[in-house]
């Protein structure tokens, strides 16, 4: 993942803090139309050609911070006539993904590419073995770009290393091969295939992939106080705002939401429930089961290994859950679900009583706005306290963690871990697949409970985070021994 620190973030999140203070002045529909020309000011050197083209780009970042499609963009409306249609929409919108054309120029088709480190040296490994004989050589070596099939033999057989792949990073990213370029040579998301685990978003070095914000919506929601808005914030949460226990709550309360839940207690109950299901299913002779939390994962199995589809537990994720107990409460109420996922967000839509999705990101944006200092305030801890293994469902182990805790005889656990649905863990996926299918055997050891991350390191690696994933994981342990402190007392 590019590092969390890079111009395209940090735009990102002025924009969102900006559409933020607006919307809580009552100013969003008149003072939308500054926010290009404030970011890119006139005696600022510009990113591109020239500063109008810079705001062109800017324009169309707010665009989708609104919560709006790019593709629908029209530069003779002005962003003050997309701003109302952002303030008037009563639920987001599909797709969660917009890609800005113009920003996506950028990237060549990917190919390979000899350097000048190339010494022409007698073996020529990098020709011999050329299944296309795309590779002739002189002084140096030359590749055929019209023969080359991208196989990337002439790079592993090179003793200079002096073959490097130029790649797109996008399509290099995404796992499941739903992103290729068009004719036009900007990049296409196949929705049919695509997974929404990020990766697209999270790599792509000119913000070209972007999600649809839904920050202007819940702000609305907020001001109005027509119904109750609780917040429902991931384990992940805290661990990347440095919050002791009840600290975000306290944030977030302040912020004008009226209730927050703790979506470990989701957690709790889902790996309850998975716990009871894992020994039903092991009793009754079945191979293997997988944790269901992460929905990225389900969308992966749903569509590209549907031979692992038995096997993916019926158990509903965490957010289900938590949106459950807020609505039982109260049916009327507004549920806001707020983590690192942009598969949550898909989930979101297909889910009657999750109403909204918000990123660490935009959350972050309305604190900002809001000038909220979230180590200053006095903790206000919730109602009901989760477990050490539901806020732990955050990390990559936790999940499996948690369900072996509330088994009756662990002795029959095997569990097994796919940390990150990159390429690779998809051949993992795969592999899985073929064992229940029965097309291959299955080894003695093989795990009959497997945990399944999209993103690496678990949530607290998500697409959305905007803290370093390994810092985060030392936070959120911190944030677990607290929160069974404070439990204690």
């Amino acid at each position: 993942m590019l590092n969390l620190n890079n111009n395209a973030a940090n735009i990102k999140r002025e924009i969102l803090v900006r559409i933020a203070k607006l919307e809580l002045e009552g100013k969003l529909r008149e003072g939308v139309h500054y926010i290009p020309r404030e970011i890119a000011p006139i005696d600022k050197p510009p990113f591109r050609c020239c500063v109008y083209h810079d705001r062109a780009i800017l324009r169309m970042r707010v665009l989708a911070s609104l919560g709006c499609s790019v593709e629908e963009y029209d530069d003779d409306n002005p962003l003050s006539e997309y701003a109302e249609e952002a303030l008037k929409r009563k639920k987001p919108t599909w797709p969660m993904l917009t890609v800005l054309h113009d920003a996506c120029n950028g990237c060549v088709r990917s190919h390979y590419m000899v350097t000048n480190a190339c010494q022409g040296c007698f073996a020529r490994p990098c020709m011999m073995n050329c299944p296309k004989k795309a590779i002739t050589v002189e002084k140096h070596a030359r590749i055929d770009e019209t023969k080359c099939i991208n196989c990337g033999l002439c790079m592993q057989n090179c003793p200079y290393h002096a073959i490097i792949k130029i790649p797109v990073p996008c399509e290099e990213a995404c796992p499941v091969g739903a992103i290729s370029k068009d004719e036009t040579g900007h990049e296409r998301i196949d929705y049919d295939k695509c997974i929404f685990c990020g990766r697209c978003m999270s790599e792509c070095p000119f913000g070209a992939m972007m999600d649809k914000s839904q920050l202007v919506d819940v702000i609305q929601h907020i001001m109005k106080k027509k119904h109750k808005v609780v917040a429902m914030y991931a384990p992940a949460i805290a661990a990347q705002f440095k919050a002791l226990p009840g600290q975000l709550e306290a944030a977030l309360l302040a912020a004008g939401f009226d209730e927050v839940l703790e979506v470990a207690q989701g957690a709790d109950i889902c790996a309850e429930k998975e716990a009871e299901e894992f020994e039903e299913r092991m009793a009754r002779g079945d191979k293997m089961m997988t944790t269901s939390c992460c929905s990225a994962y389900v969308r992966a199995v749903q569509i590209h290994v549907p031979a692992l589809k038995p096997c993916v537990s019926a158990t509903r994720s965490p957010m289900h859950y938590t949106a459950e107990i807020a609505k039982n409460e109260d049916p009327k109420c507004i549920t806001v679900f707020i983590g690192p996922c942009l598969a949550k967000r898909r989930e979101g839509l297909d889910d009657k009583i999750v109403d909204y999705v918000l990123s660490i990101e935009e959350v972050g944006a309305l604190f900002v706005a809001e000038k909220i200092d979230i180590a200053s305030l006095e903790p206000k801890p919730g109602k009901n306290i989760p477990t050490a293994t539901g806020r732990g469902f955050a990390k990559n182990g936790g999940v499996a963690e948690a369900v072996k805790v509330r088994l009756h005889d662990k002795s029959i656990l095997r569990t097994g871990y796919i940390n990150g649905l990159s390429k690779a863990g998809m051949k993992t996926l795969n592999m899985y697949g073929m064992i229940n299918a029965g097309k291959i055997p299955q080894p003695v050891d093989c795990p009959n409970l497997i945990e399944v991350m999209a993103c690496e390191g678990g949530c607290i690696g998500g697409p959305s985070v905007i803290t370093n994933p390994k810092v985060a994981d030392t936070l959120l342990t911190a944030y677990v021994k607290n929160g069974m402190q404070q439990k204690e007392k």
